[in-house]
């Protein structure tokens, strides 16, 4: 007993590990929409998202290079792959940042997690746990009562169609970048998966860039250094947590960003909290604590 005991102790921690690296990156990615939030759309989205992926580069880059660690890994169309996905998820979440709230906009991303978990199953044959279905609906279900203010009459309509729709696609084009983390990470080093997604973006930002860009101004550098910096942060501890966590249960356990990003709502942005807020906030929290729980059961499971 003592033996198994111990044989799951490593295991354990090692989900643990996944949980707090999931949590950090929900953090540093509501960090990195407020600094897009206050650029107010003045600069063009192409220039936000080659300023982000040129700091995160040169970062990845030189941790790369101070772990000795070859920068052009060994799957290279499958990390191609993953950085078009990231980079295609980045404009969309970009734009839709500009158009709409910060509350609505990162709800709307927020509907990825189902998108994984169907897309770890078809791809990867990642078996979807019960509780792991209620998790999703759970949280899904808490972030419409968060905001479900905005969700009502007249609030809800006034959005462009065009920007619910790239939040959505954006959605899309997350899960399946995770989909293509979780398939690398049985392979690739941490730091080559996080290279590649920066190296992609660069060349495909300029080529939308074009002449169309506008000179930032005074503390516009401060939010585009915090763009770099928080989005480079979330993608070394998503990828962590990523190689640690089935996709599903990292897919729900990203529900906390949208907890981070109402906080900062009403922090920064004056967006108004009342009592559907706590109930949603409850309910992600629940979703979140269930998607551990199975998971550490299903370890102990396999194990005995």
């Amino acid at each position: 007993m003592m033996s198994m005991q111990g044989n799951n102790q490593p295991q354990t921690n090692s989900q643990w590990r996944g949980f707090k690296s999931l949590l950090l990156a929900a953090l540093a990615f509501s960090l990195m929409t407020v600094c897009v939030k206050h650029l107010g759309g003045r600069l063009p989205v192409a220039e936000i998202l080659f300023a982000r992926s040129l700091i995160s580069l040169a970062i990845t880059r030189f941790m790369l290079s101070r772990v000795g660690v070859s920068p052009w890994g060994h799957r290279k169309r499958l990390l191609l792959l993953r950085g078009l996905l990231g980079t295609a998820a980045l404009f969309c979440v970009f734009d839709a940042l500009a158009s709409l709230p910060l509350a609505t906009a990162t709800v709307l991303q927020y509907t990825y997690p189902t998108f994984v978990a169907l897309a770890a199953w078809m791809f990867l044959r990642e078996r979807i746990h019960p509780r792991i279905g209620i998790a999703v609906f759970l949280g899904w279900l808490g972030i419409t009562l968060v905001l479900k203010p905005a969700w009502l009459g007249t609030s809800f309509t006034g959005y462009s169609p065009l920007s619910v729709s790239i939040a959505l696609s954006g959605a899309l084009f997350t899960a399946l970048a995770y989909v293509c983390v979780r398939e690398l990470s049985k392979q690739e080093h941490q730091l080559v998966i996080v290279f590649y997604f920066p190296l992609t973006s660069v060349p495909i930002a300029l080529l939308f860039l074009g002449n169309q860009g506008v000179l930032p101004l005074g503390i516009d550098w401060l939010w585009i250094l915090g763009i770099g910096l928080f989005t480079q942060l979330g993608q070394i501890w998503i990828t962590e947590g990523l190689t640690l966590l089935p996709a599903a249960t990292a897919g729900s356990i990203g529900y906390f960003q949208v907890l981070f990003a109402t906080l900062w709502g009403v922090l920064l942005f004056a967006e108004p909290v009342d009592g559907w807020f706590v109930i949603g906030a409850l309910l992600v929290l629940g979703a979140t604590l269930i998607s551990f729980r199975s998971r550490q059961e299903n370890i102990l499971k396999q194990s005995t």
